[in-house]
Parts: structure tokens; C-alpha cells; sequence
């Protein structure tokens, strides 16, 4: 949108409404030493044309890398139409729309996003999006204490595998640990990368109110959440599924696993046409069963039909006080990443189950041939057994930090670094291959590797 400076007239005409002689003037109550003169590195002002070329120099210093970097956030194709259609001014200025009446192209859009998150996930109801993936996980967690009271009195432990995102668990050890839960580690297998089945016979008897099972896991591989989903039911805890969205077009929904499916499913919506962006922002979900909707937070959109007989969008269930009242509100989800939630929704439109069933198994054949290709190479191997998706665990008889400079330094970003969240895998990168690698693009790959 455009901006449009105050005319030196302006200015003094409002001055002059005032009282006052300058501008200075307006923040007289500031004390001296707390008002900033001079803001080093802000230039002085220019003209549009000399904003033009220094945009330009600074635009030509960033390089397009052949990016191999997963780990939770991933480059997959979006259609120029997406964005073209969310830069829109009805969705890109949007707010929050409380008011019903006068927002119904956003509140359909919301529920769009909705009933294709319920029917991705195999679930019965779904929010209007959560800040991120780690945020949902977390929210997840709370919402199952709420859910599963029963288990409160005698415990207040999730078990969480080790094999989880390490900064989700982070965020989540933030979020939770002032209402004093805890968080459980489960280790994982160093074979198989899966969830290691014999640490779980501690906890055979119970005393825990949640399990959380990642599919796929963080090292990218499938586990068998068939068998997890009913484990953690037969002892009366629930399960949550934390799932990549983009995998659902080719594995089983969090709805279908085990004999019930799981109680909430979660995670990270960035591979549904958001771009990289430096890190965020992103867009989470959280779906849950019918029976636990009064404690789904954030919001959610229901359709019905007015006086008239049309069809009619509103935030329904949780009233605005919900969101703003504090520690007596089901959870601090004041708004959503609406505009992200929308692209989301665009992106779903588009592609449709066809298309991400076609995106995932693309990216399924792409991390094979690399597979193949890097076990080949001398002092190096894919680490785990288990069966995956679109990322895998490489391990290298040299230090990872100087293979990803070497890397870097030929225009690849080569993965990410699992040394400090995973001493105990030695010399390890996590490596992802989407649909949009071609065949150069992996043997440019894997000739750099073997340079190191």
C-alpha cells in the first residue's frame, strides 16, 4: 500500500491546533537521556530513484543456493497463483474477523482451511491455524491435560520421544513447564531411528496422560504408529499425532491409526505454498475428535444459513472474551496466522489430494536416488535403517561443520547439523530432497560431497 508523507503545512497546522512550536515539542515528557537523536545505520533520506538502485545492489548480494535443508521447514513448488491471489487486499489486509457480517470471504476461506485439515487428518474438527508447528505441538499437549483429567491426579507426564523436532521439544518445555508438566524422553532406536519400543515398558502400568508420536520423525523416518496409538489408549492416556501435512498424501491419516485413531493431531503447514522466508512467519494446525472440541484452541469457523436460507460463515463455540481473558481462557491464542492460514488454503485448492500425493512421492524418489548415490561415496553413509519419506540422516567420517562450509562455499546449503542436538551420532547432517530437485541437481550433490 502506498504511504503518503505529512505536507509541511499539515504539520504546522496541527502543530499550531496544539499548541506547540515543533515536533520535539510533543515528546517533552521523555526524558532527555532516554530520546535516541541519531539511529546509527539508518542512512539519510533519498529519492526513489536512488532507493531503487541501492535495493537492487543489496537484492544482487543474496544468492539462489541449491538448499538440501529440511528439518521441519521445506522448499516444495508453489504456484505462482497462490501468492498472486493472497497478495489480494481483501485477504492481505485482513484482520481477525469478529464481526461476521462484514467478513464472510475470510471466514469462508477459515473454514475451507478447516474441513481440509478434518478430512487430511481423518479427524473430526479442526481450528483456523495455530502460530506454528511447535506452537501446536505445545497447545496439543495442554489440550490433552484438559481432555484426560482422569490421569491428572495420579501423574502429569507426556512422553515425548527423543526422536521429536529438538526445537519443538524447546518450545515446548517453555510452554508447559509453568503448570508443571513433564516432559518424558523416550529414546530411540540407533539402528532404526524409530521410536525405541522397550523404553516404553516403563511405563506399562500408566502414569503418564499423553503420548506424542511423530510421523515422520525428525531424522525422516516412518514408525509403526498403528501399534503406538493403541499402546498409549490401552493405558488410558491419549494420543497425539505430530505429523508433516504434505505426507498424508501418501501414509495413513492420524484419524485411521490403531484401531480409534488418535485423539488430537498437530504440526507445521509451511510445506502448503508458504515460502522459506528466512525462517518464518509459518502456520500450524490442530485438529482433535468431536468429543474434545470444547477444548480445541484458538478458533474455529461454523457455516449454517440465515433467515433467508443463504449459507453463512461466523466464529462459533468460543466467544471473542475467550481469547483475551487471560489465565481463564482455554489458551492464549489471541488471533491466527490468518494471511498464511489463507495461502494454505489456496495451495490445497490448487494441488487438491492428486497433486500432494504427486509432490510427496516425487520427493519420496528424489531422496532414494540420493540414497543410493551417497552410500557410494568413500567415508560416507546414510545412518538409519527404518523406512522414510523425503529426508535422511547422513554420516560422514569427517566433522559436519567443515563439510557444510565446503559445501556452502560451492553454492550448496548441504543439510543440517544434528552434533549438538545428537552428540551421540558422531559426524551427522540431516539431508532433505523435495520434488524440486532434478537429476543435476542431485549429482551436483553428491560430486560436491565427494570433494570434501
Amino acid at each position: 500500500m502506498s504511504f503518503i508523507a505529512h505536507t509541511a503545512e499539515e504539520v504546522a497546522e496541527m502543530l499550531a491546533y496544539l499548541g506547540y512550536k515543533s515536533i520535539d515539542d510533543l515528546f517533552v515528557e521523555i526524558p532527555a537521556g532516554m530520546q535516541v537523536k541519531d539511529i546509527d545505520g539508518i542512512p539519510e533520506r533519498m529519492t526513489e530513484m536512488q532507493v531503487s538502485k541501492l535495493m537492487q545492489q543489496r537484492s544482487a548480494a543474496d544468492r539462489t543456493e541449491l538448499n538440501f535443508i529440511g528439518a521441519g521447514c521445506y522448499e516444495h513448488y508453489i504456484p505462482a497463483a497462490v501468492w498472486e491471489l493472497v497478495s489480494r487486499g481483501e485477504f492481505l489486509t485482513s484482520y481477525t474477523p469478529y464481526q461476521a457480517e462484514a467478513s464472510q470471504g475470510t471466514l469462508q476461506v477459515l473454514y475451507e482451511f478447516q474441513t481440509m485439515f478434518a478430512s487430511l487428518t481423518g479427524l473430526d474438527v479442526s481450528n483456523a491455524s495455530m502460530y506454528d508447528g511447535a506452537t501446536a505441538l505445545a497447545e496439543a499437549i495442554l489440550m490433552a491435560a484438559r481432555c484426560n483429567k482422569k490421569n491428572l491426579p495420579e501423574s502429569k507426564k507426556v512422553l515425548m520421544p527423543l526422536n521429536v523436532h529438538p526445537y519443538y521439544r524447546q518450545v515446548v518445555q517453555t510452554l508447559i513447564s509453568p503448570q508443571q508438566f513433564e516432559i518424558v524422553n523416550i529414546e530411540y532406536d540407533l539402528a532404526t531411528g524409530k521410536i525405541k519400543q522397550d523404553d516404553l515398558k516403563r511405563f506399562n502400568t500408566g502414569d503418564f496422560f499423553a503420548l506424542v508420536i511423530p510421523q515422520p520423525n525428525f531424522f525422516g523416518i516412518l514408525d509403526d504408529v498403528n501399534f503406538y496409538t493403541d499402546w498409549a489408549h490401552a493405558r488410558g492416556a491419549l494420543a497425539i499425532g505430530l505429523v508433516n501435512p504434505m505426507s498424508l498424501g501418501v501414509l495413513a491419516a492420524p484419524g485411521d491409526w490403531g484401531a480409534d485413531g488418535v485423539d488430537i493431531a498437530c504440526g507445521e503447514a509451511q510445506a502448503f505454498g508458504v515460502p522459506l522466508s528466512s525462517g518464518g512467519p509459518y502456520v500450524g494446525f490442530l485438529c482433535c475428535k468431536r468429543e474434545y472440541i470444547r477444548q480445541l484452541p484458538g478458533r474455529l469457523v461454523g457455516m449454517t444459513n440465515d433467515t433467508m436460507g443463504r449459507p453463512g460463515f461466523t466464529l462459533t463455540l468460543q466467544a471473542r472474551e475467550q481469547h483475551i481473558r487471560r489465565s481463564k481462557a482455554t489458551s492464549n491464542i489471541c488471533t491466527n496466522q490468518g494471511l498464511l492460514a489463507t495461502a494454505v488454503t489456496i495451495y490445497l485448492s490448487l494441488m487438491g489430494t492428486a497433486g500432494i500425493r504427486q509432490v510427496a512421492l516425487s520427493s519420496h524418489a528424489n531422496t532414494a536416488k540420493l540414497q543410493g548415490a551417497v552410500n557410494k561415496i568413500s567415508g560416507f553413509k546414510v545412518l538409519f535403517t527404518g523406512p522414510y519419506l523425503y529426508e535422511i540422516v547422513i554420516q560422514s567420517t569427517k566433522p559436519v561443520t567443515q563439510i557444510l562450509d565446503n559445501l556452502a562455499a560451492r553454492g550448496i546449503q548441504g543439510g543440517f547439523n544434528l552434533e549438538n542436538d545428537y552428540p551421540e551420532l558422531g559426524n551427522a547432517f540431516l539431508c532433505c530432497v523435495t520434488e524440486t530437485k532434478s537429476d543435476a541437481d542431485l549429482a551436483k550433490f553428491v560430486e560436491a560431497l565427494a570433494a570434501c
